[in-house]
């Protein structure tokens, strides 16, 4: 990747009709427990169908032209699940109950003895991801302070004592997943904005925790969740001057859906800015060209080109792959168009 105005993905793509029950995946709320029913393939090949689905997507964001790809998190039911279900204090058998950021109750995870981690959860992920394209790529983590608010806490009874346990384990992570092959390392944290006033008092302290002495590329996504999921969003961000003081390279917004003011991007200058330019709505058509182009002129108003990557608003999971397809080589395009006039 050689050039300005890279692009990339937030993590999700589609999963295949033939891997994922896609009417149960889009008919209820994210899983914050484990939810083996949207699986098609028995247990004894899913990993093999998670494969091949992988390549699935590796491949269409190459054809797409996207310079910075994942693995699509095809092999997750969530975008946090996967990570925190993994984790040791947690009980998965006795679910509690959290408030999602919708405000409809949610089963959680049940946190019942100390976070740990007892063993590397994506490090294969990042190995399979490596060995099958020679494009710089990216992992992606949920974060600590919204792992800490999708679980029901009965053992630290602390929010920010459970964070910091969760930073604790992320940060173990983390290092694995780069000495795997990641590029790139991503923490979401869409829940900074769901949960500002609690995100003021303990999320950068546990967030740069969990980024404690890593010397790779990182980034940190912040967003107002799934376009097909949340659908009242507000047109600013609530906490996201306040991660200027994160420890972390880059930081990853959505700004298409809701039309966010980028003049907000002038308060992260010491960051490398990811800013969402594809509105990712159910209803939303594929956009054309020139409309990319123009957003991203509008972002280069705020931040100058050597620090601005492209990127869809969120994880494109929800999409139909063909509306995700689409979308992903127009991004493309449009880049290339702008980084040609540069």
């Amino acid at each position: 990747m050689a050039h300005l105005l890279p692009t990339t993905v937030v993590g999700s793509y589609p999963q295949p009709d033939w891997l994922v029950d896609r009417a149960v995946l889009g008919s209820r709320l994210p899983p914050r427990t484990r939810a083996l029913e949207i699986w098609r393939p028995h247990a004894e090949h899913l990993e093999q169908a998670q494969d091949d689905a992988t390549i699935v997507a590796i491949r269409d964001m190459e054809r797409a032209g996207i310079d910075i790809i994942t693995d699509g998190e095809v092999r997750r039911e969530s975008y946090s699940n996967r990570f925190a279900t993994a984790l040791d204090g947690m009980d998965l058998d006795h679910p509690g109950t959290a408030l999602d950021r919708t405000g409809h109750p949610n089963p959680v995870p049940r946190v019942v003895g100390p976070i740990r981690r007892t063993r590397a959860v994506e490090v294969r992920d990042v190995q399979f991801l490596r060995a099958n394209t020679d494009h710089k790529i990216k992992a992606t983590l949920p974060g600590p302070f919204t792992m800490s608010q999708q679980a029901q806490d009965d053992y630290y009874h602390d929010e920010e004592a459970l964070a910091m346990g969760l930073a604790e384990a992320v940060n173990e992570e983390v290092r694995d997943l780069f000495a795997a092959g990641a590029d790139v390392v991503q923490l979401d944290e869409p829940y900074l904005q769901a949960r500002s006033e609690k995100a003021q008092r303990f999320a950068i302290k546990a967030i740069n925790r969990a980024l404690d002495g890593i010397t790779g590329e990182t980034a940190l996504h912040t967003c107002f969740g799934y376009a097909h999921i949340v659908h009242s969003r507000p047109n600013g961000y609530p906490f996201l001057e306040e991660l200027a003081d994160v420890n972390v390279g880059m930081i990853s917004m959505e700004s298409a859906q809701q039309k966010v003011d980028l003049s907000v991007l002038k308060s992260l200058a010491n960051k490398r800015l990811i800013v969402g330019i594809i509105d990712l709505a159910d209803d939303s058509p594929v956009e054309d060209v020139d409309t990319l182009v123009g957003r991203i002129r509008n972002a280069l108003k705020y931040v100058d080109a050597d620090r601005l990557i492209l990127a869809p608003d969120c994880g494109m999971k929800y999409l139909p792959r063909a509306k995700a397809f689409g979308k992903l080589t127009a991004l493309a395009k449009a880049a290339a168009k702008v980084r040609s006039e540069l």
